[in-house]
């Protein structure tokens, strides 16, 4: 645990959330990506604590919390945090989430907005309908995600993956970090030993089976009117055309010369980031 922060769970929507908070000020939620669990942000937790309230969440499905059999569409997952935070006494929050951490933070804009103060979205939009054009084949100059597909097929990921998720973790910081050694070996077997868990594989693989209700609910959002920050690196690309007439208040930033995890990789960038947005 880190020093000054605590853990807490609470029961919410029919499912168990875990998550750890620390710091004072306006509350600003942090929620994390595959396959990556809540220390993700323990590298920016501490100095974003000197200005807010940071609650940062294993969404439905990661770490400590919850492992339902269903519940994975980015509106039911932002409905979990939604309630969350209301049970956790605020009003509204600041929201900021990472991969597919950034899905259910659009959706809790989307869906919640009177509980919405600003929306940061880092390297990944909400599934919209660009997402079918992903081919399984890779192409020159394009991301070759096939995972996506990966995760797709029911059962066997999760039996080829049992006991063996530290493959799975190497792989990806490997291939999507820029500065692999950014993520040391103590966080590798901190998710390794979280996607270990019983039924851990199965719940991440519920959040790419839940894409194509996604996609159905996104052509049902209107544009965010709340303030909203699209910041990237690896994939940052795709996110001023992914977002394009998504939001009526958008900037976007680029953080050059990274990888995927920004919150590990760049962690000074990414809290500089974020409070020249917040405020």
């Amino acid at each position: 645990m880190l020093v000054g922060f605590e853990e807490g769970y609470a029961e919410v929507n029919g499912v168990r959330l875990h998550y750890v908070s620390g710091g004072t000020g306006e509350p600003l939620l942090l929620l994390p990506g595959w396959p990556l669990t809540w220390w993700e942000f323990h590298k920016v937790m501490p100095l974003l604590a000197e200005r807010y309230r940071v609650i940062a969440v294993d969404l439905r499905g990661m770490g400590d919390s919850g492992k339902p059999e269903t519940g994975y569409d980015k509106k039911t997952m932002a409905r979990d945090v939604a309630e969350l935070v209301r049970k956790l006494g605020y009003e509204s929050v600041n929201i900021a989430g990472t991969d597919i951490g950034a899905m259910v933070a659009f959706s809790f804009a989307a869906n919640h907005p009177d509980l919405t103060r600003k929306l940061a979205m880092i390297e990944v939009p909400h599934p919209d309908t660009f997402f079918y054009q992903f081919t399984v084949l890779p192409q020159a100059g394009q991301p070759h995600l096939w995972w996506f597909a990966f995760n797709q097929v029911k059962e066997l990921p999760e039996r080829l993956l049992a006991g063996r998720a530290r493959l799975l973790i190497d792989w990806c910081v490997d291939q999507m970090a820029r500065d692999r050694d950014a993520i040391d070996e103590h966080s590798r077997t901190v998710y390794a030993t979280a996607y270990d868990q019983p039924g851990a594989i199965r719940a991440a693989n519920g959040w790419y089976q839940a894409f194509p209700q996604d996609i159905e609910d996104m052509q049902t959002y209107g544009a965010l009117s709340v303030p909203v920050l699209a910041l990237g690196s690896l994939y940052y690309q795709a996110m001023p055309l992914a977002l394009a007439g998504k939001a009526t208040d958008i900037r976007f930033l680029e953080i050059p010369d990274a990888g995927h995890y920004l919150a590990e990789e760049r962690p000074d960038d990414l809290v500089r980031a974020l409070t020249e947005f917040l405020g």
